[in-house]
């Protein structure tokens, strides 16, 4: 867990150098974040991770940092969420040594050891003694084997002998080549561990719509960006038009991994249904961010392909676009933003990453937890977004009339 340790604690120091730098407390700052004064403290003191980097970019602009500072701070909390995703021990056991000289030891105190259970309410059969008297065993006499049946058995042993010695020869290799192996050997893991979150703000970094089988009465509030999953997992919301995917990809060792290419397959391609649900928008106006490397993806295209697309380094100058292929390790991650638009289909999707590293080559599949991306059209939709600043805010009010005294059904 040192690593764990170690990440956490680089991104949260440089946080609290950033606020060092203010005379805010770090309630005023929350207010200004719209999050909760607790839940900054503990993002600084290395308590928790933010899911999402929009609020910590928000958090640097805040403290005046530079486009150095900020680039430096999405780096550390690249390695600060990769370490975090990793998966701990179970509690109670021991975490082996990276010692390979001998068996490790792991103990398991979370079960305890077999214990006899005494009934204390009548002895066991075991404690008292059985004083019945036991008949005393007859002498049967042996039966004698008949000569046949003596010749027969050994005639069957010699036979199965050489059946045995047959089969076993029959096995061995020619004198001067290798033995062949018993079993196939595992294939050795991907150098490389990756993470998907498809929660995200897409290339403009405004924020993502979602389509819901609601009406706005039954619908919450856009929660925080780090409550966004948990947000569209209750209410079944389904990504609308563009989906936004951000793949943080990191070596397992010092080892470079070379990253050749990016693939899109559409497992799944169909009509969108006509009343599947309202577009709810949980844009909250744009913002800059820093993400290194972006691509498009056109859905509708017969063989969609992810394009590199040109950036932003967080203050406004542009990035020229910047292809495959792309290096990383244990302390270089490297992060792909892929924007999958669609206007006539409703899709399941998922990406393939091909890679290399001395010598070996390999694809890993970029998918949502073991299941598809999943996106639809929102043409021709009915649309919300969430009132914010209106003299009645806090209500679901439609798109074209979101700055008027419209209510929301």
């Amino acid at each position: 867990m040192a690593a764990v340790h170690d990440g956490v604690a680089e991104f949260a120091l440089l946080l609290r150098r950033l606020k060092e730098r203010t005379d805010r407390s770090y309630a005023a700052l929350a207010r200004r974040l719209d999050m909760h004064a607790s839940t900054l403290h503990r993002y600084c003191t290395g308590e928790a991770v933010p899911q999402d980097f929009a609020g910590v970019e928000r958090f640097a602009v805040l403290c005046g940092a530079s486009v150095e500072e900020r680039t430096e701070l999405h780096r550390r909390w690249v390695v600060a969420d990769a370490a975090r995703r990793q998966p701990r021990p179970p509690e109670g056991r021991t975490v082996p040594s990276g010692d390979d000289s001998g068996p490790a030891v792991v103990a398991d105190l979370a079960r305890p050891a077999p214990a006899v259970v005494a009934d204390l309410g009548r002895p066991s059969p075991a404690a008292v003694p059985d004083r019945r008297p036991r008949p005393r065993p007859r002498h049967r006499p042996r039966p004698r084997r008949s000569p046949v049946r003596s010749v027969a058995l050994a005639l069957s042993l010699v036979a199965a002998l050489l059946g045995l010695t047959a089969s076993t020869a029959g096995h061995l290799p020619a004198p001067g080549a290798h033995p062949a192996p018993h079993r196939a050997r595992a294939a050795a893991p991907a150098p490389l561990t990756w993470t998907a979150d498809d929660h995200t703000p897409g290339l403009t970094n405004c924020g993502e719509d979602y389509v819901v089988a609601q009406p706005p009465r039954k619908v919450p509030p856009p929660p925080h960006p780090e409550d966004i999953a948990a947000w569209a997992t209750s209410q079944r919301a389904v990504h609308a038009g563009t989906t936004g995917v951000r793949i943080t990809v990191q070596g397992r060792g010092s080892a470079a991994v070379v990253l050749e290419a990016l693939h899109v397959r559409v497992s799944s391609r169909t009509t969108p249904a006509a009343g599947r649900g309202t577009l709810y928008s949980l844009s909250d106006g744009c913002g800059a961010g820093i993400i290194p490397r972006f691509f498009s993806v056109n859905l509708d295209a017969y063989q969609p392909v992810a394009r590199s697309m040109p950036g932003d380094d967080g203050a406004g100058t542009p990035v020229p676009a910047i292809g495959f292929p792309y290096r990383v390790s244990l302390q270089d991650p490297e992060v792909l933003m892929v924007s999958a638009r669609t206007e006539s289909c409703t899709c399941d999707w998922y990406l393939d990453l091909t890679w290399s590293s001395q010598g070996r080559t390999g694809t890993v599949r970029i998918d949502d937890h073991g299941r598809p991306f999943h996106s639809t059209s929102s043409t021709g939709l009915p649309g919300y977004r969430y009132d914010r600043v209106s003299h009645r805010p806090g209500r679901w009010v439609p798109i074209p009339a979101a700055n008027t005294n419209a209510t929301a059904d």
